[in-house]
């Protein structure tokens, strides 16, 4: 064989072999990467208070509101409620003063405790205002209406007539209506966190400006009852409120449109439609109606008449000629 071909096979040989073994190596230490990456343990940080879901302006704050996560502790701030350093217990009833989102940390600033400058302000929404009504423990449901939940206004009234028993009415003149606060109280829990309870004598509402003037006119009519409303109402209400074009449902199938729809309805209040209930619809020995005005008393006869009476009327005569003498006789006279 020529010398020549020899030391090219040779040389084929050795690229070959030099390619294998650098190939091998290749594959061998390309998964060691991921090996080392899953061996390291993720520093999880201080855990922190975040929110659950959205806390719009004037929420409410509950114990099922907010929860810890664990957080990078390079981005942790002083403002934030880390665990160990704060009571969550103690939040429980403070109102959101700046709108926070779901899984967002909670400030110190984004909320207001009970008793501090502005914070019945910070729980009234965009153009609400804060009323303040009177009542007793079967009015207020036996102190079992706590701030947050929903309320419907109900005026029992007594209309009196000239004759017979009044008329007793009773009716819903607000709806959906949220309790802010009840005897000046916001957080009603015991040392052990359950709700406490008990009865109270005044009532805080959420009402638009309109409203606020119909329930001070209503204080002065009658007695105001609240009856408490249940959460599945709001979806009887929207119900309602489309059928009657209240609402206009958004076209498409945009989340955030039929959110927003959602929660306009949930928490507007309502004074539109009432209802009401006579004495009659309750016993059968009670009115149905108003009863009737007396009559104007008469006018005295001996007064002199007015200057739009009208005249007497003229008395029919005959002319009687005797001679000379002419005399005028009333017909019928002598």
């Amino acid at each position: 064989m020529d010398a020549k071909k020899i030391v090219l096979l040779i040389g084929a040989l050795i690229v070959a072999g030099i390619t294998a073994f650098m190939a091998k190596t290749m594959f061998d230490t390309k998964p060691a990467a991921p090996t080392v990456q899953a061996a390291a343990v993720p520093d999880t940080g201080p855990q922190i208070l975040v929110a659950t879901r959205t806390l719009t302006v004037g929420t409410i704050i509950e114990p099922d509101s907010f929860r810890y996560q664990p957080w990078p502790k390079e981005l942790v701030e002083n403002a934030y409620y880390a665990k160990g350093e704060s009571d969550p217990a103690s939040l429980a009833g403070t109102v959101v003063r700046s709108a926070v989102t779901a899984g967002q940390p909670l400030t110190k600033g984004s909320l207001v405790e009970p008793g501090d400058r502005g914070f019945l302000a910070a729980a009234l929404g965009p153009g609400m205002r804060a009323v303040t009504v009177s009542v007793s423990a079967q009015q207020g449901v036996a102190g079992f209406i706590f701030p947050g939940d929903r309320v419907d206004v109900v005026l029992t009234q007594s209309v009196e007539g000239g004759e017979g028993p009044p008329l007793r009415a009773a009716e819903t003149i607000v709806r959906n209506v949220r309790v802010l606060a009840t005897d000046q109280r916001v957080i009603s829990e015991d040392k052990e966190g359950k709700r406490e309870v008990k009865t109270f004598s005044t009532i805080t509402l959420e009402v638009t400006p309109r409203l606020a003037e119909k329930v001070a006119v209503a204080m002065k009519i009658g007695d105001l009852s609240l009856s408490l409303r249940s959460i599945a109402d709001n979806t009887a209400e929207l119900e309602r409120a489309i059928a009657s074009g209240e609402v206009k449902v958004p076209e498409g199938n945009d989340p955030k449109a039929e959110k927003k729809m959602l929660l306009q309805v949930a928490t507007r209040p309502i004074d539109t439609d009432p209802s009401f209930v006579v004495g009659s619809d309750v016993s059968r020995f009670q009115r149905k109606s108003v009863p009737a005005r007396p009559q104007p008393a008469e006018q005295n006869t001996n007064q002199a008449p007015s200057a739009a009476a009208p005249a007497p009327r003229p008395v029919p005569t005959v002319r009687v000629a005797r001679g000379n003498t002419v005399t005028e006789v009333p017909v019928g006279g002598k």
